[in-house]
């Protein structure tokens, strides 16, 4: 069997495959059920508004003002410059560049000595585009979990500090002084963007643009509001600590509960790989076919990505979003 009808197998079966991940996968992994949820719970009163519901007029239009102008602010899109930034990299948007495509010319020089010219171009392509932004997005989510499992402690420091009569930015100066990463830099950054001129509530704000995290956007809310409209501080933080503690609770548990599920993924995941190992092993002109003969080329092609499919469709039934 001739190349090029390899190739137009393999360009098939990528297609066959994408069209699958886009139209289906929402609906098998209950993405769909969850936005509809999301959508469902953010159409509600918020809890702020409904706090402030007994208080005067004007102090409930600066909560519901501040609140808009926050869910503005979020939503814009990520830029490039943001997720290096929130994977705790220094890197600038030419530096990534060079780097990827340093990472794809050197796949595509080892690859295209032992494979040809299209397999070659296909993992130069995966290992300029695809490899550099699943490492942002890995370290993104490490750096996330860092700075959830140390958040509430920093809330609680914050909140002790308050009572004890200092100001909320002495108070976010001890963070930044004495707390861990990446706690420590991203408090730091909030004190340096209120010397410069910029208002605390909204300075603290921002702290979900780095962080995008829920837990982040609670404790820039919390400080907005109360910059803007007033209030007890300590006792909405101390309220927040509170929140943020059984979240993370709930998380650990949510975990535990699916670590069953993760561990089949796991096996199955690991079942093709390792019988082909064994069989090579014992048999290894029986099974050489596979890379030795245009057949069964064609096969190993569609198996692999069937393969990676299969994979990604049960990393996203394990995973869960709350």
């Amino acid at each position: 069997m001739k190349m090029q009808t390899l190739a137009l197998f393999f360009l098939a079966t990528i297609t066959v495959g994408g069209v699958a991940w886009v139209f289906l996968l929402p609906y098998l992994s209950g993405e769909k059920n969850m936005e509809k949820r999301k959508a469902s719970v953010a159409a509600k009163e918020p809890v702020a508004v409904r706090v402030a519901r007994g208080a005067q007029k004007s102090r409930r239009e600066q909560v519901e003002s501040t609140l808009k102008q926050i869910d503005v602010k979020n939503s814009k899109k990520v830029t490039l410059a943001m997720r290096i930034a929130q994977a705790g990299l220094t890197w600038s948007n030419r530096q990534f560049y060079i780097i990827a495509s340093c990472l794809g010319a050197f796949v595509f020089a080892v690859v295209i000595g032992t494979f040809g010219l299209l397999p070659a171009i296909g993992f130069g392509f995966a290992a300029a585009f695809g490899v550099p932004f699943w490492l942002l997005s890995y370290l993104k989510k490490r750096r996330e979990n860092k700075f959830l499992h140390n958040f509430p402690d920093a809330v609680d420091v914050i909140t002790r500090g308050i009572k004890a009569g200092l100001p909320l930015l002495d108070s976010l100066k001890m963070i930044a002084s004495e707390g861990q990463e990446p706690l420590k830099s991203e408090f730091r950054t909030i004190i340096e963007t209120q010397t410069v001129g910029i208002p605390l509530g909204e300075a603290c704000a921002k702290l979900f643009e780095r962080m995008p995290l829920a837990e982040a956007n609670f404790f820039g809310i919390v400080i907005a509001i109360q910059q803007k409209a007033g209030g007890n501080l300590s006792e909405a933080l101390g309220n927040l600590s509170k929140v943020l503690r059984d979240r993370k609770k709930m998380k650990a548990k949510i975990q535990a509960m699916s670590m069953e599920a993760k561990a089949s993924a796991m096996i199955i995941g690991a079942l093709p790989p390792a019988v082909m190992l064994l069989v090579y092993i014992t048999s290894p002109d029986y099974i050489s076919l596979l890379w030795t003969h245009p057949m069964g080329q064609m096969m190993m092609a569609g198996c692999v990505m069937w393969m990676f499919m299969g994979c990604m469709v049960m990393k996203k039934m394990i995973n869960f979003d709350f």
